[in-house]
């Protein structure tokens, strides 16, 4: 049998610190500074001029039961669809009207976030509904 592996998400951008919180608004998870500095800011401080503004960053589940996510700034923009694909989980068990309001209400959480709305996927037959949305820097994920 093959044994359980830990992972880490890893997210190519041009602003990691942006993102970063970003994500850990959506995920509830916290930003803890790289090592050895009290905040990202002391780290960004320590590095000299045309470095600074931090070449990655990490959020990490409070609770140690998801994954940590890592960003990393990278040089080319993003220029077609990621192939990625998050889906946060805010309506699980929900169905109907009950569902729709409750995504909704985080897509205008999100929205404030700096999230853009991209369309509403409507029940069928097969599926919930859910909204699809895209991140500070155009990453699309799912309210699920």
């Amino acid at each position: 049998m093959a044994s359980i592996k830990q992972f880490q998400v890893t997210f190519d951008c041009a602003e990691p610190q942006r993102v970063a919180r970003f994500w850990c608004e959506v995920l509830g998870y916290t930003a803890p500074p790289p090592e050895g500095f009290a905040t990202w800011e002391d780290f960004d401080r320590s590095l000299p001029p045309g470095h600074q503004g931090p070449a990655f960053a990490s959020c990490t589940d409070p609770s140690g039961v998801g994954p940590r996510l890592f960003f990393q700034r990278v040089p080319e923009g993003k220029a077609v669809k990621n192939r990625l694909h998050l889906d946060v989980r805010v309506g699980t068990g929900l169905v109907g009207e009950e569902r729709l309001a409750t995504l909704e209400a985080e897509c205008t959480r999100l929205v404030a976030l700096g999230a853009v709305r991209v369309r509403l996927l409507t029940a069928d037959d097969e599926n919930e509904s859910c909204i699809v949305m895209q991140d500070v820097e155009g990453n699309e994920f799912c309210l699920d």
